[in-house]
């Protein structure tokens, strides 16, 4: 085989693989999107109960991917302690973003959901030791600056809609620094260890803490639901779609890394566009597009200047992260 045919073959391999990547993020995405619109939902019907609503999703969890791993018989790779703090702050993750919903709207909160790669930059940065380039934090500060937009709306210039849409949008801001630390805990662990297993261990500690703080804040709200058939349609659909989420995510985490994961996300922002637009009969304040347009850009301009990923090997007890050598770094090999 000649190295040019080789050459084709590895490139077809990458893109792949990069096709492959795309796809899956695009999948979750859609699925964020029908997370947020039953999220909204459930809110529209006079229903405040956001940790109930995760509940029954780290149930499902716990159940479906638990049984996998007793059916293993394998112990635990990573201390349960370590999987404990990370139901913790997916918990409060959920927990704000969903109650963003009784103040704000769904598109402002979709979009503000975005800020969580804020965060997954800063905490890579330092703890995981990912390195950005140039290009790949302007695309970022695009992507950020989009979100400044929708913060201008909201504030009143275009009248984002909601009760409290500050309120709202500052729930939602304090909720993705969660998502992030929720995002690149999950990312350190499935990238080292078995996705099986933090899937699962997501869902028990997950479990745990909202059965804890659903116990001491949520109990008078849920005495006060009038439960009906659309309240509890809405229910499983936010499950269904939020068990999916979980189940995805894993694989782009290890395929695409924290930041990359979340800036997949943000085509969820159309679908919650179109949501607000036929199915509450809401008009958009031409911000949001401005907004949109913004955060695409900064997205193109984040991937098509993304680094191959780095690889981490274990080398004793250190992990040593390497990245493809450059034209320099071969010719003086």
């Amino acid at each position: 085989m000649s190295w040019s045919n080789v050459g084709n073959w590895f490139k077809t391999r990458v893109t792949l693989k990069n096709l492959f990547r795309l796809f899956l993020g695009q999948l979750v995405s859609f699925v964020l999107a029908l997370m947020s619109f039953t999220s909204s939902l459930i809110a529209s019907l006079g229903v405040d109960a956001p940790i109930t609503q995760t509940s029954f999703t780290y149930f499902a969890l716990a159940v479906v991917y638990g049984s996998i791993l007793l059916y293993r018989g394998q112990k635990l790779r990573i201390p349960w302690y370590w999987y404990l703090a990370l139901g913790f702050v997916d918990v409060q993750g959920n927990y704000l973003v969903n109650k963003a919903f009784q103040f704000s709207s769904i598109t402002s909160v979709t979009l503000l959901d975005c800020w969580t790669i804020v965060w997954a930059i800063f905490l890579t940065y330092f703890f995981i030791g990912t390195r950005y380039s140039l290009w790949q934090l302007g695309g970022a500060a695009l992507c950020v600056l989009g979100l400044g937009l929708v913060l201008l709306s909201d504030a009143g210039v275009g009248g984002g809609g909601g009760s409290k849409p500050i309120l709202g949008d500052a729930l939602v801001i304090a909720g993705t620094l969660f998502f992030a630390m929720s995002n690149v805990g999950e990312e350190f662990c499935v990238k080292k260890k078995d996705q099986i297993e933090v899937v699962s261990m997501i869902g028990l500690f997950g479990m745990l803490v909202s059965g804890v703080e659903l116990s001491i804040f949520e109990l008078k709200s849920l005495e006060s639901v009038t439960w009906s058939t659309n309240i509890m349609l809405g229910f499983a659909g936010y499950t269904f779609s939020s068990f999916m989420f979980y189940t995805i995510t894993p694989f782009v985490l290890k395929l695409s890394g924290a930041t990359m994961f979340n800036l997949s996300l943000l085509t969820s922002d159309m679908w919650a566009v179109v949501v607000r637009i036929l199915f509450y009969r809401q008009q958009v304040d031409w911000l949001y597009f401005v907004a949109f347009g913004v955060v695409v850009i900064g997205l193109v301009t984040y991937s098509t200047t993304e680094k191959v990923p780095a690889t981490v090997v274990e080398d004793g007890s250190q992990s040593v992260e390497y990245q493809e050598l450059n034209a320099e770094s071969r010719d003086e090999c």
